[in-house]
């Protein structure tokens, strides 16, 4: 694990409140828009990448989703989401900490149904990073699961947290997912921080038709 991406986000969700953040959403409207449109049962396995302290675990457990698997790099805002849901509810969620680049865990998964991600990819400026995700969402994945991606577009914020992104549109995206997966919606979203500022987002559904061995 990259101790110092892990400490810059201990250092973030240890001080602000979750609701304060940045990307806090309220209601994740766009990502349930998307999931809406995936064809999978309330059984089938979904993984979010980058939970933090999302509230879309909050709508995967009230839509009675059984099998969540919840993964951040903060240990601190797994266990801020953790207490905001109790312990009854917690308990229905499967937690890994670990570092989508460096995977220890993630990599062990497999037949996942659907691969969520708000938070990670825009984030990930080298090429070994972006193949490293890549290739653990191509080994987890099952064959007709889907992903669903969200970046800052290329409208969007070029910083986020202190940090350097990586814009996106819906294009680059199937460029980088590659011949195994088809795109089947994408939209922009302007998304308002809780202090008002506008970040664009491209928001993108891809289902996964076929595995052939990871290129980049």
């Amino acid at each position: 694990m990259d101790d110092t991406r892990k400490d810059h986000w201990e250092h973030i969700y240890s001080s602000k409140e979750i609701d304060r953040l940045g990307w806090y959403e309220e209601t994740p409207e766009p990502s349930i828009s998307l999931i809406s449109r995936c064809r999978t049962t309330k059984d089938d396995p979904v993984l979010d990448v980058g939970t933090g302290a999302s509230t879309l675990i909050d709508y995967l457990l009230d839509q009675g989703y059984k099998n969540i698997i919840a993964v951040d790099i903060s240990d601190t805002a797994l266990q801020k989401l953790r207490k905001r849901l109790g312990e009854e509810k917690s308990r229905r969620v499967r937690w890994i900490t670990d570092d989508i680049t460096k995977p220890v865990y993630i990599n062990k998964l497999s037949g996942i149904t659907l691969w969520h991600d708000r938070a990670i990819l825009h984030f990930l400026l080298g090429e070994k990073e972006r193949k490293s995700y890549l290739t653990t969402l191509k080994k987890v994945l099952k064959k007709g699961g889907y992903v669903i991606i969200a970046c800052f577009s290329l409208k969007g914020a070029k910083k986020c947290s202190g940090l350097n992104v990586m814009n996106y549109d819906q294009r680059m995206l199937s460029d980088f997912l590659g011949e195994d997966f088809e795109l089947i919606e994408y939209f922009e979203h302007t998304y308002y921080t809780p202090s008002g500022e506008k970040r664009p987002y491209v928001y993108t559904l891809f289902k996964r038709i076929k595995e052939t061995s990871t290129l980049f």
